[in-house]
């Protein structure tokens, strides 16, 4: 795949050819560098690495170089690139062909506006429906979510985040539509973080004790090479009186975001609260104490996801002293580009 086009700009009296084509392995130090200047926003692991690009992008067993079409200059200046995958399918033990993502596209600011956004979009819708693609979707969240855990979005893949300005009018012009919302909740663990104080919370830390922390199991071959290449743990609460978990989390390392967001931090993903446990404030008592328990290893931020639509997992997070600080949205293709 290669296409060419002519690029105006009229403030300086010149163009430009851009040219089009897969990725090339002498490409990420400037994938890197266009990453690191692109503003993506606060949700955005900054100062990577051509390592880190590697060991979070290009090292996922199924990197395929044509998914990830780059636009250079004459002077093989790379000047924008779009990445796509497909989701997992219903057993989550393979990829679905049948559901693209576009997971992430980045033209450089001095070449904003010049259909350069546009063309990669194209090519990149081109690509997936060659590979059998019917739903084309835009950002990624679990199980759409081939790419970027680890760099873009947080504890969590979350689509295209609010924080990221020019995501959402562009994707617009392009045809996709919002398809579902995902809130970012934080909590500061240092001497400014809160005191959870409430008659529930003491009645459940009378009968639950936070447990030893485990490794947290693989639950299938999507998980594996997601969460399961993040440093990760799980912490539960188990009965003072004896017995089984009653409520557990994995606990994900978010490394790559603390040159950008100054902190150590880590992710609380999968709350879980066994049926006949629930709404007795478990799952409020396991959030607090995993905080503690963090804190005390010099943690200072801990992140949390969960989508608009569930109130009793939003519910459970503000119970825990959590606020909401972000937002993405996943897009889906419904119409042709405007324009």
């Amino acid at each position: 795949m290669s296409t060419r086009h002519r690029v105006f700009f009229a403030n300086k009296g010149h163009s430009i050819v851009v040219a089009y084509r897969q990725f090339r392995n002498s490409d990420p130090p400037q994938l890197v560098r266009l990453w690191n200047a692109s503003g993506l926003g606060r949700g955005a692991a900054q100062g990577l690495s051509c390592d880190d690009f590697d060991e979070a992008v290009i090292a996922q067993t199924y990197f395929d170089p044509a998914g990830l079409i780059v636009a250079v200059t004459d002077d093989q200046q790379v000047v924008g690139f779009v990445h796509t995958g497909f989701a997992a399918d219903d057993t989550r033990s393979r990829l679905s062909k049948r559901t693209g993502v576009i997971c992430a596209v980045i033209v450089a600011e001095t070449h904003r506006r010049r259909g350069i956004g546009r063309e990669l979009i194209r090519l990149a819708e081109a690509y997936l429906r060659s590979a059998g693609a019917e739903n084309l979707y835009a950002g990624g969240a679990n199980p759409r979510d081939p790419f970027y855990l680890g760099l873009y979005g947080g504890s969590e893949s979350a689509g295209f985040l609010e924080s990221d300005p020019a995501a959402h009018p562009f994707l617009i012009a392009q045809g996709y539509t919002p398809f579902e919302r995902h809130l970012v909740f934080q909590r500061e663990l240092g001497p400014r973080g809160p005191e959870i104080v409430s008659v529930r919370l003491l009645n459940a830390k009378r009968q639950a004790k936070l447990a030893e922390a485990t490794a947290c199991e693989p639950t299938d071959w999507w998980w594996s090479t997601h969460q399961g290449r993040l440093g990760s743990m799980q912490l539960g609460l188990t009965p003072k009186v004896g017995g089984a978990l009653i409520a557990q989390v994995c606990v994900v390392g978010l490394d790559f975001y603390a040159k950008g967001w100054q902190v150590r931090a880590i992710g609380i993903t999968k709350l879980q609260v066994i049926e006949s446990q629930r709404r007795k404030g478990f799952g409020q008592l396991l959030l607090d104490e995993v905080c503690r328990r963090v804190r005390n290893e010099m943690i200072q931020l801990a992140e949390a996801h969960v989508r608009e639509t569930d109130v009793a997992g939003i519910a459970v997070l503000k119970s825990a002293g959590f606020q909401q600080m972000d937002a993405g949205v996943v897009y889906l293709k419904t119409s042709p580009v405007v324009g």
